[in-house]
C-alpha cells in the first residue's frame, strides 16, 4: 500500500473548510484503489492534511491525472504550493 500525504494552507475558515471537504466525500469515496482518507487540522492556524492510504502506485498515478485531483487547490483555496510526501507501507500494526 501507497501512504501519500498532502500539507497545505487555506484562506478557508475551518467551518467552511469542512463544508467543502463534505460535499466531496462522496467523489473521494467513489475513487478506485483509494483505501482511506483522512482529513487532519494541522497545528499552525489554516494548515491542513490530507492522508490518503492507496491500494498501489497505480491507482495514485490514476488518481493524480484525475479531474477530481485537479480540483483540489481551487476547492479548498490553497495559498501556496502544497508539501506532498509518499511511501510505501511496510507492514500494518494491526490489520
Amino acid at each position: 500500500m501507497i501512504l501519500l500525504t498532502v500539507r497545505f494552507r487555506t484562506t478557508l475558515s475551518e467551518e467552511e473548510l469542512l463544508r467543502v471537504a463534505k460535499e466531496r466525500v462522496p467523489l473521494f469515496k467513489a475513487i478506485p484503489g483509494l483505501v482511506q482518507k483522512y482529513y487532519v487540522r494541522g497545528q499552525d492556524e489554516g494548515e491542513y492534511r490530507g492522508v490518503y492510504l492507496w491500494e498501489s502506485m497505480e491507482s495514485l498515478a490514476e488518481y493524480r491525472e484525475s479531474e477530481l485531483a485537479k480540483t483540489i487547490a481551487a476547492a479548498y483555496k490553497v495559498v501556496e504550493p502544497p508539501v506532498i510526501e509518499m511511501g510505501e507501507v511496510m507492514f500494518p500494526l494491526r490489520g
